[in-house]
């Protein structure tokens, strides 16, 4: 009895970890994706408020209910030209691990999201070191989904180094940055409503399938 609990409890573990759903969104006529653990909301694009003495390629803060939170242009930090804003652009807020026990919340710029996909650990094969304008060290692997086409899943441990860091912490937290924050008045769409929205896709494509069998 036992051992068949074991053996299930170790299925499911195993399913979970070569199953995992990802967000993918678009940069430079590119589709990326990150990891969905990572990621907590998507929101609207609001103006950057600018902090002196920030990496280039991080555009400004954005007020998370009350959080300056600092906002990466993924074009300028894996590319070499900045994102042109539109009416699509977003903003992706994920939890980036700096430690096996800290996380910084930072924003992405991205062009505009796409969906939630779940690709199998067996579809994703290691960065290639040509072929995307992106920089292969920023990037875990390639997911395979739909017919032969990919997406870049992007690392996001390395999405700041310890430098980048130290400077946010003594910049972005500074009375003066805080005090230029705009009101948080941003669209919001959470993590959890993601992963309901994509299920309810599912559902609805598995009954139009049963319908026309």
């Amino acid at each position: 009895m036992n051992d068949s609990i074991t053996t299930e409890n170790s299925n499911k573990k195993n399913n979970s970890q070569e199953r995992q759903q990802y967000l993918t969104f678009y940069s430079q006529n590119e589709i990326f994706a990150i990891a969905i653990v990572h990621v907590k909301e998507i929101r609207e694009y609001s103006k950057l408020t600018p902090v002196p003495q920030m990496p280039l390629f991080i555009g400004g803060v954005i007020n998370l209910r009350g959080a300056a939170v600092p906002v990466v242009d993924l074009s300028s930090r894996y590319g070499d030209q900045k994102s042109e804003v539109t009416k699509r652009s977003c903003i992706v807020i994920v939890e980036a691990p700096v430690s096996e026990s800290e996380t910084q919340v930072i924003g992405v710029l991205v062009d505009a999201v796409s969906e939630v996909l779940t690709i199998p650990a067996s579809e994703i094969e290691p960065a290639p070191s040509f072929g995307s304008s992106f920089r292969s060290d920023f990037i875990e692997g390639m997911g395979k989904f739909k017919d032969d086409e990919f997406v870049i899943i992007l690392d996001v441990k390395k999405m700041l180094s310890a430098k980048d860091l130290e400077i946010l912490g003594k910049n972005v937290e500074s009375p003066e940055a805080k005090s230029e924050l705009p009101d948080d008045k941003a669209v919001v769409q959470e993590n959890s409503d993601l992963i309901e929205s994509e299920k309810n896709a599912q559902l609805d494509a598995s009954e139009v399938d049963d319908n026309d069998k």
